[in-house]
């Protein structure tokens, strides 16, 4: 009788040591109870689960990074792309996440292909590739609102890359390049409008101190002079050069007085 009760508490601490489970600090425990779930999720620390009566789920509250796969998608302006991305989410109520859906990874992975194809493919191409945070915070939000009954919260998405056909990638590049060569030739232009402008400044100064035009042409000639070359320069008055132009418009301006 004494063996029986031996073989007897032997069992039943066996049972109570396999009743302890154990939960880490970013864990947490769904127990159901004859089939129907207890109120509160437990855990950290020590639980008791008093099988077959109770069953555990273990639910981990840390971030999840989920990589969608590669989607084809089609833009708004009729450019077939290939696109990935990446979502990070956690779960912050154990329960919804178990009793909401069956697989909550899988669930969420095809949601959020479905959305990458939806919101991409209202958008542009040339909006695709330059305002990627905007996508990435649209996509954020649909992906956080349709999950929160799941008992998730969707942190951040990321579109990882975006591939283009060969054909796209060089007319962007003719494109890149005929700007360019757009902004060079304005550039150049304005860069000829302001020297005009300082040209013609610098005549009225000219005209109005007659002087100034002899200092230019001496420095003219020091400046030639400083050079080592074979120019030979021979430097004529301005004196000379103003008697010669009135003496041949002299004629001119007494024709026009007589007539």
């Amino acid at each position: 009788m004494s063996d029986v009760w031996i073989i007897v508490m032997v069992v039943l601490v066996l049972y109570l040591v396999s009743s302890i489970k154990i939960l880490r600090e970013y864990e947490r425990a769904v127990v159901f109870r004859l089939g129907r779930v207890l109120p509160q999720a437990k855990g950290p620390g020590i639980v008791l689960i008093f099988a077959p009566i109770d069953r555990l789920v273990r639910m981990s509250l840390r971030i999840e990074a989920l990589e969608v796969p590669a989607q084809d998608v089609v833009t708004r302006d009729n450019v077939t792309v290939k696109v990935n991305a990446v979502i990070f989410f956690r779960v912050i109520d154990p329960r919804l996440a178990v009793l909401e859906v069956s697989n909550y990874l899988y669930a969420t992975s095809q949601l959020a292909q479905t959305t990458l194809r939806s919101v991409l493919g209202e958008a542009e191409l040339d909006e695709l590739l330059s305002q990627r945070g905007k996508l990435n915070l649209r996509l954020q939000t649909l992906l956080d609102q349709h999950t929160a009954s799941w008992g998730m919260k969707v942190t951040l998405v990321e579109v990882k890359q975006v591939e283009l056909a060969e054909q796209m990638i060089r007319a962007i590049a003719r494109q890149a390049e005929a700007e360019r060569e757009r902004r060079a030739k304005v550039i150049h232009a304005e860069g000829e409008y302001l020297a005009a402008e300082k040209l013609a400044m610098a005549a009225a100064v000219i005209q109005q101190q007659p002087a100034a035009i002899q200092l230019r042409y001496l420095q003219t000639l020091v400046e030639i002079g400083a050079e080592h070359n074979t120019t030979i320069v021979f430097p004529l008055p301005i004196d000379l050069i103003t008697a010669v132009t009135q003496v041949l418009n002299g004629p001119k301006k007494i024709e026009a007085t007589a007539v």
